[in-house]
């Protein structure tokens, strides 16, 4: 059997793939034929998700096994067939491709085609231009100049009321750090 899928982004509204491939293929084989449609590197971290009607996040199917001790079923890309976890016409996914600032790609079974086989996945359509594969950091904020001012022209008051007062402090002996594991 053959999926096609629809993938978009939010963040470039006019970028559209159309992927085909295989129901038997793997995870690991859609994942690199969207970076290829998207020019994207293939070195970095990803993983899939199985999606709700609403867009909430079921199951993850992920590049590599983070190691993370979980109750949750690790699937990973390269040993999961799609038909594996997908059978559904409308069945949605996301594919976060930037794990640091989860950014994502929406995508949607649009279709199952029985009967038919494709020996490599295919990008049947292109529209638009991928977003930027990584997010440009932000410079840092400008230092602000020194302030040339002596300590006497900042005047007595500066450093607040001498007298000391009980109960503005909290109560520490109630945290003594036991409950920390």
């Amino acid at each position: 059997m053959v999926y096609k899928f629809l993938v978009g982004s939010e963040e470039a509204e006019n970028f559209k793939l159309e992927i085909m491939i295989d129901s038997d293929d793997t995870f690991m084989r859609l994942r690199n034929t969207i970076l290829d449609a998207a020019g994207y590197d293939k070195d970095q971290v990803d993983s899939f998700y199985i999606c709700d009607e609403e867009w909430n996040k079921e199951k993850e199917v992920t590049v590599m096994d983070m190691g993370v001790d979980s109750d949750d079923d690790i699937w990973l890309m390269d040993e999961t067939p799609l038909e594996e976890l997908l059978e559904d016409e409308g069945q949605r996914l996301k594919f976060v491709f930037d794990m640091v600032s989860e950014r994502y790609f929406y995508m949607r079974l649009r279709e199952t085609i029985p009967g038919r086989s494709l020996h490599d996945p295919l990008c049947t359509r292109k529209e638009g231009k991928a977003p930027k594969e990584f997010l440009e950091m932000e410079s840092p904020a400008a230092t602000p100049k020194a302030v040339n001012t002596s300590i006497d022209e900042l005047g007595e008051d500066f450093y607040g009321d001498d007298s000391y007062n009980d109960d503005e402090l909290t109560d520490l002996d109630a945290f003594d750090g036991s409950s920390i594991e």
